[in-house]
C-alpha cells in the first residue's frame, strides 16, 4: 500500500457506501474483465502480487476516477504490455498483429473448475522461529518503498500489540517484484485508534492489520 489506493485514515473522499452483497457486477463487461484477468493469471507469466501491483501503480488521477473493474482492466492491460504479450498498437486496435507469444499454461475450459477449486498455496514450511509472540508490543517500521507493499501508511511508525501469529507465508512485497517467494512470518497487529489518529479519536476504536515480520520492530 504505497499509492493512490492507500486511503486509510484520509479525509475528503466522501463516504464509503456499501453495495448490495447480491450485486457484484453492474454490467456484463465487468464479468468479462474478471474472467479475463483470472485466465491471464493462469498463464503462469506473473503472480497475484504482481497483478495487484499493476493496479496499484496506475497514475493517481486515473486510479481515483476509475470504477473497481475499470481499475482491474487497466491493471491487466498494463501487465500485458509490461510482459510483452501485447503491443500498444494491438491494445488500441483490438486486433492481433502477430502470433501470440507462447506461455507456460493455457486456461482452457476443462481446466477452469479444477483450477479454481485447487486455488493457490501461499503457506510455506518455516525455516526459522517467529521473532514475536502474541501479546508483545511492536512498532510498524517507518518505510516508504517505491515498490508494492502491504503496510498501510497510517500504521507506519505506530505502536501496536501482536494479536496472533498467523503462519509463514510468501512475502508479497518481494513476490510482486519477481524476486521469488522469500517467505516470512505473518502477524495480526492491533493498534489503538488514538495511537493511529490522535487524542480526538474514539477511545473504543482499534484497528487490526496483517503485517509481515520485516514490517515490525520491538516497540520498547
Amino acid at each position: 500500500m504505497n499509492g493512490a489506493h492507500d486511503l486509510g485514515g484520509m479525509e475528503g473522499f466522501g463516504p464509503v457506501i456499501p453495495e448490495p452483497v447480491h450485486a457484484p457486477f453492474h454490467a456484463e463487461w465487468e464479468r468479462r474483465v474478471l474472467a479475463t484477468t483470472v485466465a491471464c493469471m493462469a498463464m503462469g507469466v506473473w503472480n497475484i502480487d504482481a497483478m495487484r501491483a499493476s493496479r496499484e501503480n496506475l497514475p493517481p488521477p486515473e486510479y481515483l476516477t476509475s470504477t473497481y473493474y475499470e481499475i482491474w482492466f487497466k491493471g491487466l492491460v498494463s501487465r500485458l504490455l509490461q510482459e510483452g504479450l501485447v503491443s500498444a498498437a494491438e491494445v488500441e486496435s483490438g486486433v492481433a498483429e502477430a502470433p501470440g507469444r507462447p506461455v507456460p499454461n493455457v486456461f482452457t475450459a476443462d481446466k477452469v473448475a479444477p483450477g479454481l477449486a485447487a486455488g493457490s498455496r501461499y503457506t510455506r514450511d518455516p525455516d526459522r522461529p517467529a521473532a514475536f509472540v502474541a501479546g508483545e508490543r511492536v512498532r510498524a517500521r517507518e518505510m516508504n518503498p517505491t515498490h508494492h507493499t502491504r503496510l498501510p501508511r497510517y500504521a507506519r511508525g505506530k505502536a501496536g500489540v501482536i494479536e496472533a501469529v498467523r503462519g509463514f507465508f510468501v512475502f508479497a512485497d518481494a513476490n510482486a517484484q519477481g524476486l521469488g517467494p522469500q517467505p516470512q512470518w505473518l502477524y495480526t497487529v492491533r493498534f489503538a485508534g488514538r495511537e493511529l489518529w490522535g487524542p480526538e479519536a474514539d477511545p473504543t476504536l482499534s484497528v487490526s492489520i496483517e503485517a509481515w515480520e520485516s514490517y515490525l520492530e520491538p516497540a520498547d
